[in-house]
């Protein structure tokens, strides 16, 4: 099932296994199941220390043979395991490659504390995550929850089911949106969520640590918030200058990690954002750079006087100071703010057709959206779901010829131009339809669809700086050629700012640029007198 080239990667990557290994799978008579037969044959092919076992016996509520085609890889003599549902290819790729190194005893890239407190977990908790094959969300979370289950077998596990295979259960959990997790049988949380994130749900007092131990930090000169491409730019340039460089995100990577494909970066001729988000965060840490994720920015408390210290302050009670501040906080999704949209977020409406589109196969869907993100995501719809409707609030789609053009040919499309949509419906649990009448008035129409794509834009985060620095009419943040905000020592870079054209290559620019400037700064202004004394 895998081609020569990526065998021989998954070859090489075998000879990190350390302990004897066993792929237990439990199969039936349909295609999926001989599909993964083969493929598990084949990884037992490249290397001594694995095994593929087959066990169809009844084995009761054990999740092994629950779920037909299912495997669990097994490090031999222990109870250390994960389980896939399903056939592992597509983005789960890697999760199965690491799951193998993992439960063959190659240690997990986990920091040591983090590491501790799964360990210490003493509560019963078993975890089911549904994914797709097609979602660039899901690894991070079925990667995070097999790295439990192997640090602490004893009282963690985990199982990441292919929703695709399993639409039965899909269909009775309504399941709408992926990744969606279950612990104990009962609803967890849906989108994705790291490592951290899963054990501050779980382990009680984890949230308090965490900050404790950022309040711990000592001041940095530069502090840069938010992981996407501006952060990561500004954090490579400001540690080469050999600054004590920060950087706080509630992850890396930032919108990259829901961009399915990158085809416009220069000496880049093709990756996907998740790849290019994990490229910048060993970038960025090559460099010593300190790393502090699941933070969300609440409020900047400015310097008293020029050179002291800005004080970025995080919901979680912690704070962080430095001497000067980049923002690149990015932006995120856009709603349309209509009656329902909250109510059925996850239940139907959604954000990523290349995520949750597989789970609404063969099913009517609407598109909201007319620009190059609309048209493309109509378009890859249209391959998946029984039927896709564009709504267009405007008299024209703002999207590129050649994406009009194809988005026309295909016959299971509609377009709705001049269409404000009014409200979601649903039965309290999905979505049912959609309601949409005349942008300029007039009678309303009830669509009736099953899901709800929202393609309309990004919204600036900067809510946390609202009243402090100077933003735009957009909720932007005002910057000037060199990344310079209204507050001396704060610059901005990326998608939050004024800056037109929000690009990748452009927020990286703008990153160092805002680099550039906070060196500048730090050289020209002179440390206060009482502080200069503190540090000495």
């Amino acid at each position: 099932m895998l081609d020569p080239a990526l065998s021989e990667q998954l070859k090489g990557f075998l000879t990190n296994v350390r302990q004897p290994i066993e792929l237990v799978s439990a199969l039936d008579d349909s295609p999926k199941s001989q599909e993964l037969a083969e493929l598990l044959d084949e990884i037992a092919g490249l290397s001594t220390q694995v095994t593929h076992v087959r066990d169809d016996s009844d084995g009761g509520d054990d999740t092994v043979h629950v779920r037909r085609p299912s495997f669990r890889i097994v490090r031999a003599g222990t109870d250390v395991h994960v389980t896939f549902a399903g056939i592992p290819l597509g983005h789960e790729f890697t999760s199965l490659v690491l799951a193998l190194l993992h439960v063959g005893g190659h240690p997990p890239k986990v920091d040591e504390d983090t590491a501790a407190q799964v360990k210490a977990l003493t509560k019963d908790l078993h975890f089911e995550t549904y994914m797709s094959l097609s979602c660039q969300n899901c690894p991070d979370v079925v990667q995070a929850l097999n790295i439990m289950s192997v640090l602490n077998p004893e009282h963690i596990s985990h199982v990441a089911i292919e929703g695709g295979v399993f639409q039965d259960e899909v269909a009775e959990k309504g399941i709408q949106a992926v990744p969606t997790v279950y612990l104990n049988g009962e609803l967890f949380d849906s989108g994705r969520m790291s490592l951290e994130q899963i054990l501050g749900r779980v382990d009680e007092g984890a949230d308090a640590k965490a900050a404790a131990k950022v309040d711990a930090m000592e001041p940095f000169e530069t502090l840069i918030v938010g992981g996407g491409p501006a952060g990561a730019s500004a954090a490579i340039y400001l540690a080469r200058k050999g600054l004590r460089t920060g950087v706080v995100a509630e992850r890396f990577g930032g919108q990259l990690n829901d961009t399915m494909s990158i085809e416009n970066y220069p000496s880049v001729a093709h990756t996907e954002g998740p790849r290019m988000a994990a490229d910048l965060e060993q970038h960025v840490r090559s460099y010593g750079v300190e790393v502090v994720l699941g933070q969300h920015a609440a409020r900047l408390v400015p310097a008293e006087q020029p050179g002291g210290l800005h004080t970025v302050e995080l919901a979680s009670g912690a704070s962080l100071q430095a001497r000067t501040v980049v923002v690149a906080t990015g932006a995120r999704w856009r709603t349309m703010g209509c009656a329902g949209e909250e109510d059925y977020r996850n239940k139907g409406v959604t954000f990523c057709p290349h995520c949750d589109g597989p789970l609404f196969k063969g099913k009517r869907v609407a598109v909201i959206g007319g620009g190059n993100s609309g048209v493309e995501a109509a378009i890859d719809l249209a391959g998946v779901v029984g039927h896709v409707t564009v709504l267009e609030f405007l008299d024209t789609m703002r999207a590129d010829d050649i994406l009009q053009d194809k988005l026309r040919s295909l016959p299971n499309v509609d377009i709705a131009l001049g269409r404000r949509t009014t409200e979601v419906v649903g039965d309290g649990t999905k979505v049912t339809g959609l309601r949409h009448e005349p942008r300029e008035g007039g009678d309303a129409t009830t669509t009736e669809l099953d899901g709800v794509f929202v393609q309309i834009g990004l919204l600036p985060n900067t809510e946390w700086v609202k009243g402090v620095l100077e933003v735009s009419d957009r909720g932007e943040i005002v910057v000037d050629a060199r990344g310079g905000t209204s507050i001396p020592g704060v610059f901005a870079a990326g998608d939050c700012t004024t800056v037109p054209y929000k690009q990748i290559t452009i927020a990286s620019g703008a990153g160092a640029t805002a680099a550039l400037s906070a060196f500048d700064h730090l050289i020209r202004t002179p440390v206060p007198a009482k502080e200069a004394v503190a540090a000495g």
